[in-house]
């Protein structure tokens, strides 16, 4: 059995219902949209027998508004990370309420390394689509790919990857995790890598819980002031938000979209208070979301920057709740998450970024253990890199 989130309450309590433009898919899931543009939710396979790999689909698309732009222009990196979730949310209720069992909605757990490949522009459309990739007895990993949509060309471009994990939370009693039902693999390897990735966010679950003793003090402007530029200190940043009914899904609890956007809004301002430039997202390592927010909570949303490189800032980001509304308890760490920005100027070009500053051991430690995260991330890309060359190099010779 797991730790943290298969038999507990560590989700964010993300309901699977969502809006978007359906279309059908292969197998037994079926996006059907009425004559009012709502979805129907026909169940994936009545007959009661297990859905096949490959076969669990969900796609949704939406027109980038004004309304969903950073201060650079382009699509704020919180609303993608929103429309990543709701379509992981729908895609896993629908599924872990496709067999006998009692009724349920997923809430989302963790999201692996999520990393921005391409900007997004206003009049863009964006197409989202989910895919079930492995199941375990309680939880269900989803991948899903973003691709923008130019509709005067018609030109397309993949903007971003996740891979999204969530537990079915029954709906008579929100902290019993139900089964979830088996897909079918068409092969073994499918089942034994899908296996592999399981355990490997177990494991970094589990770590990253032991992580989070550590607190973030809030900065008034008075003691920012009295700082010097580019310390740890000087763009630690926090912001405090009442949870409220359009935050929460029908459990009442917040979505974990609503959670991931405000963490982006923090991360981006503790980034642009340390380059006074105009920053976006370049990508958002694990989310791990340890307990539940309650609808009536204050929550806390505080970053601070770990780590630099030439081009590229590290900023960590927890979430504390205070649930003080019916049942008042002590303070506690949600979730918790490390976001990547890159510095641009007003062309877009990428920009130098000014060197982090460490005053304490503490700031050395966390600085040191940023650059470990960099430079894996910098070696596995560039393996990716050389395994995608030779591949087109084979494929040339054939």
């Amino acid at each position: 059995m797991r730790p943290g989130w298969e038999r507990g309450g560590s989700v964010s309590g993300r309901a699977g219902m969502g809006a978007g433009r359906g279309r059908p898919e292969s197998g037994g899931y079926r996006a059907v949209t009425t004559a009012m543009g709502r979805k129907r939710s026909p169940r994936a396979d009545v007959s009661g027998h297990p859905v096949r790999y490959g076969t669990a689909r969900y796609g949704t698309a939406r027109i980038m508004r004004p309304d969903d732009a950073n201060i650079a222009g382009n699509v704020h990196g919180g609303t993608v990370l929103k429309m990543i979730e709701e379509a992981g949310a729908i895609i896993s209720t629908r599924h872990c309420n496709s067999g006998q069992g009692e009724p349920c909605v997923a809430a989302l757990a963790r999201v692996e390394r999520t990393d921005f490949l391409s900007p997004m522009c206003i009049g863009e459309v964006a197409n989202v689509s989910a895919e079930i990739t492995y199941t375990s007895k309680h939880s269900v990993e989803v991948q899903v790919n973003v691709m923008s949509e130019n509709i005067l060309t018609g030109a397309k471009k993949v903007t971003n990857k996740a891979t999204l994990w969530y537990v079915p939370l029954s709906l008579k009693n929100v902290n019993k995790v139900v089964e979830v039902p088996p897909i079918q693999y068409m092969h073994k390897e499918q089942e034994d890598e899908g296996r592999k990735r399981y355990e490997e966010q177990k494991l970094d679950r589990l770590e990253t819980k032991q992580r989070n003793g550590d607190v973030i003090l809030p900065v008034i402007n008075p003691d920012r002031q009295m700082k010097e530029p580019h310390t740890v200190g000087y763009s630690q940043s926090s912001l405090i938000h009442l949870v409220g009914p359009s935050d929460c899904t029908l459990l009442g609890f917040v979505h974990g979209g609503v959670t991931m956007k405000l963490m982006d809004e923090v991360a981006g301002i503790v980034a642009a208070r340390h380059c006074k430039t105009n920053i976006v997202t370049a990508s958002v390592d694990a989310i791990n979301f340890h307990e539940k927010i309650k609808k009536g909570s204050v929550i806390t949303i505080s970053g601070r920057m770990t780590f630099t490189s030439n081009k590229s800032m590290e900023i960590e980001v927890f979430v504390d709740a205070d649930p003080f509304v019916d049942e008042p308890q002590e303070r506690y760490r949600a979730v918790s998450a490390f976001f990547t920005y890159v510095s641009l100027s007003k062309e877009g070009k990428p920009l130098p970024v000014p060197q982090l500053l460490t005053e304490s051991e503490e700031e050395k430690r966390r600085f040191e253990e940023g650059k470990g995260r960099y430079l894996q991330t910098k070696a596995k890309r560039q393996a990716q890199m050389m395994q995608q060359a030779q591949m087109m190099q084979q494929a040339a010779q054939h």
